[in-house]
């Protein structure tokens, strides 16, 4: 039977498909018809639901996907079994570039009983895989992916989004206002200067976090990029020192974000300019991998609060130990439900357990949610698949370098 009204309510969006959440279909046991535009994933009856995390598993930011993973095993922990099949989730190493995203990619498109997708960690990873799982009529649910590109339909826009995919994760759109916002109206700045790494992430959160500050009457000093695995950032500090922002916001990843935190105390002009970052770096173990020059450091990411994630804090205590290493974890958890739910609310039952699930009738059903009361908020999918509002956002400051997570500075 369908668990909640949401069931009820994407049941009866698809059922125009032929495939919802309802009795068998037929009472004399005969075989059941796929109908669905895409194509039906079959489960024998004594066969589990195969779901694939595409996650970074790897690297120096495989924090993010241990963060990612723990809320996905959290989750089916608390959902069971789905129509009396266990869930099957098979595990696949998106890293956090593009390579890595397409590799995970076109694993998952082989395997025919994969029904749906979980991941990426990165939006690179992401622009790479996302037309292999488009095509393959698969559905991913990103947790974690935040550039805007990915939820943009028109190219010339720099639009990549197609067919079957969906975030949990805010658009950077809300998270670049956030910090163009705080940086002129709560730090006073005037001046900014950006750095990014050419990822679509960076680059598009740098950008929008400049327009917005230019908007309210600032002035960009400087923007410009490193790359992946530059170790020395003096020569790109130094230019940025011939006219000194009062704030340089730079969503880079680790290591480079240590480095850049690190050697910018030895650039004269620079020692009043204000650092500030974001959820790339947002990571348990910064502190310990850049040194006291983090103290002072602001980092804008996601922000959860409530009973909902109080308790997910207590599971991951209680099957890990400690804290989450990183932000996305609650978002991690509503992806899954989310998927789980979607996935039950379409399947065929013959009555023997044996599911047909329709690919089309995911696409539909994810998006007409509306209204999904998940830890991180209110979920609702827009027609390319933005599911969060950005009100789960907030900004934090570094000031001590024992405690974890930093203080919450904004909302006060």
């Amino acid at each position: 039977m369908c668990r909640s009204i949401f069931l009820l309510l994407t049941a009866l969006l698809v059922g125009a498909l032929g495939a919802a959440c309802t009795l068998p279909t037929d009472s004399d046991g005969q075989a059941m018809t796929c109908t669905d535009t895409l194509g039906c994933v079959e489960v024998a009856a004594d066969e589990p639901v195969t779901v694939v995390a595409m996650h970074v598993l790897s690297g120096p930011v495989s924090f993010f996907g241990q963060d990612s993973t723990g809320g996905i095993e959290i989750a089916i922990d608390d959902y069971g079994d789905l129509l009396g099949h266990e869930i099957n989730l098979i595990f696949e190493d998106s890293q956090c570039n593009a390579e890595g995203g397409q590799t995970a990619a076109q694993k998952a498109a082989a395997n025919a009983a994969v029904v749906g997708v979980l991941g990426t960690s990165c939006s690179s990873a992401a622009t790479a895989a996302l037309p292999i799982i488009s095509e393959a009529g698969l559905s991913m649910i990103s947790s974690a992916n935040t550039s805007p590109t990915l939820t943009e339909a028109d190219p010339a826009k720099g639009g990549v989004w197609q067919p079957g995919y969906y975030r949990t994760a805010h658009n950077d759109l809300f998270q670049g206002r956030l910090a163009g916002e705080f940086a002129y109206n709560q730090l006073g700045a005037r001046t900014a200067a950006t750095i990014h790494d050419g990822s679509p992430y960076a680059d598009s959160l740098q950008q929008v976090m400049a327009d917005v500050f230019t908007e309210l009457g600032g002035r960009i000093t400087y923007q410009g990029a490193v790359n992946v695995g530059d170790t020395e950032m003096l020569p790109i500090l130094t230019e940025i020192a011939t006219d000194p922002p009062d704030v340089l916001f730079y969503p880079i990843f680790q290591p480079e974000v240590n480095f850049v935190t690190a050697q910018i105390q030895d650039v004269a002009g620079l020692e009043d300019t204000i650092l500030m970052s974001a959820d790339a770096a947002f990571s348990s173990d910064i502190m310990a991998n850049t040194g006291e020059s983090i103290l002072g450091l602001y980092l804008t990411s996601p922000l959860v609060v409530g009973d909902k994630y109080e308790e997910l804090l207590a599971k991951w205590d209680a099957k890990y130990g400690g804290l989450p290493p990183s932000a996305f974890h609650g978002h991690s958890y509503d992806a899954t439900m989310m998927l789980l739910q979607t996935i039950e609310s379409v399947a065929q039952d013959d009555g023997s357990g044996n599911l047909l699930i329709g690919k089309q009738a995911i696409r539909d059903a994810l998006s007409a949610i509306s209204g999904f009361s998940g830890i991180t908020g209110n979920l609702s999918c827009s027609d390319t698949g933005d599911c969060a509002t950005g009100e789960a956002l907030g900004v934090y400051q570094i000031n001590d370098m024992e405690a974890w997570p930093p203080e919450i500075v904004l909302p006060e």
